[in-house]
């Protein structure tokens, strides 16, 4: 097997921080190297609230990932939530005066330019400028103006805005560990690339990623990103609410609700009893099964009448932005037993759990394709699309194997030290002269100018 560019997704999240590596192979298909994870005991809500904390969950995840895949890991794509994400929709347009010629991606790029310099609220930041529809003079709903002619070009806009001390925080942390940060992704995305499909997302499809301190929602219709939100509350809400209505500690109502725990009380009878070990020289203590389904219940209602609004502030019920493939729920609460059927009740929408298997390779029992690990699949995913972009492939150099200045092997389980062979800086100098930056380049340009300022 040719070797292929290799990437790390970096999930920092509210009860784990996941390091997962990962190559394509001939197939196409993700081949998972490598995986590390640490509890996170420094994030709270997506929102890093313990510098210290946080470096030192990131650097055991690394550790574990770079002992499991015999790599030394430099650089990681890092994914983004909290509850200080927010998005809005604009419009914005430029005026060609070189209108005898096509439009090309530098006219799309100045669009996008401008849109960056938008002003947001004061300590907010753009993330991400998500292009829609296109408009060229009067011709409306034009997906791809590329090669059109034009003097007006006007398009609508997704602006996801975050604040600046919250990027700033986990880009520090990132550094701290001793890492490069090659991008940032809104993690609501990075779960898309895994577990949606294509007709999905043409049909129309809202996603929800369920996770211990958010609710991450990614609304796509005709294959474009048409609203994006982040609800503070996720796993973590309903194991506190265990542990402070059973008098429990929070290790065993964490385990209540993976092990008995029902979205839906209305199949446990009261005689249900589970017995919890007592702390040292306490009585066991008894927990009716019916309760704990209740408790459950009731805190999964409030997040998804809260997913259900968003999906209305969308616009799903006008005809033209129904979602035809509903709704698919992923990361760790949509393991939760019965959330599926309790879902379709309080949405009115066809629901599936969304598994990465599609695009995981050699992963037989399903562990790495679990719904938990949706996001660091997808950062995975869009680490290597980005790679693609800015890096020579090993088709470009005509060499068998190809080498990434981020990358140190530390064994020879995937690579023979001795045949690898370097890249011809000149001719990579040459091709990045020619190469014009996308906007995913520009936003990274500008968010390590935030943090270098910062230090």
């Amino acid at each position: 097997m040719e070797y292929q560019d290799i990437a790390i997704g970096l999930d920092v999240g509210t009860t784990k921080i996941v390091a997962m590596v990962g190559r394509r192979n001939e197939y196409n298909k993700i081949e998972i190297l490598g995986i590390g994870r640490s509890k996170s005991i420094g994030v709270h809500r997506g929102v890093v609230n313990n510098i210290t904390q946080t470096i030192e969950a990131i650097r055991e995840a690394v550790s574990e990932a770079e002992q499991s895949s015999g790599l030394k890991i430099k650089e990681v794509i890092v994914g983004i939530a909290g509850q200080h994400i927010r998005s809005l929709q604009h419009n914005d347009y430029i005026t060609r005066l070189d209108f005898e010629n096509v439009i090309s991606q530098k006219d799309i790029q100045k669009l996008i330019d401008q849109v960056h310099k938008l002003v947001m609220q004061p300590g907010e930041e753009i993330i991400h400028v998500l292009p829609q529809e296109y408009k060229v003079d009067s011709q409306a709903e034009i997906r791809e103006p590329i090669g059109m002619y034009g003097s007006r070009l006007e398009a609508n806009f997704h602006v996801v805005v975050g604040q600046i001390s919250s990027i700033r925080n986990i880009g520090r942390c990132v550094k701290a560990a001793g890492l490069n940060l090659s991008g940032m992704t809104l993690e609501p995305l990075a779960s898309a690339e895994a577990v949606l499909s294509t007709e999905e997302r043409e049909a129309g499809v809202a996603l929800v990623d369920i996770g211990g301190g958010t609710t991450d929602i990614a609304i796509f219709k005709d294959n474009i990103i048409r609203h994006t939100a982040v609800i503070p509350f996720g796993g973590n809400v309903i194991t506190e609410n265990i542990k402070t209505d059973c008098l429990i500690i929070e290790r065993q109502a964490e385990l209540l609700k993976i092990k008995f725990g029902s979205a839906w009380p209305g199949e446990n009878k009261e005689t249900e009893i589970v017995c919890i070990p007592g702390l040292r020289g306490r009585d066991p203590k008894e927990i009716s099964l019916k309760h704990l389904s209740q408790i459950i219940h009731t805190r999964v209602c409030e997040i998804l009448e809260q997913v259900n609004v968003e999906i209305k502030n969308y616009g799903n019920e006008e005809q033209k932005k129904r979602l035809i493939a509903g709704l698919v729920m992923t990361g760790g609460g949509s393991q939760l037993k019965h959330v599926r059927p309790l879902t379709e009740y309080i949405t009115g929408m066809d629901v599936r759990i969304g598994y990465s298997n599609e695009h995981i390779a050699g992963d037989e029992n399903g562990l790495i394709s679990n719904p938990e690990y949706a996001t660091s699949i997808g950062l995975v995913i869009k680490g290597l699309d980005d790679k693609k972009k800015y890096l020579c492939t090993t088709a470009d150099m005509g060499h068998k194997y190809g080498h990434d200045e981020n990358f140190e092997f530390i064994s020879t389980k995937f690579y023979d030290k001795n045949r690898r062979l370097n890249y011809d800086e000149d001719h990579k100098k040459k091709k990045n002269k020619t190469k014009s930056k996308s906007f995913l380049e520009i936003w990274a340009d500008k968010f390590r100018q935030i943090l270098n300022d910062s230090e």
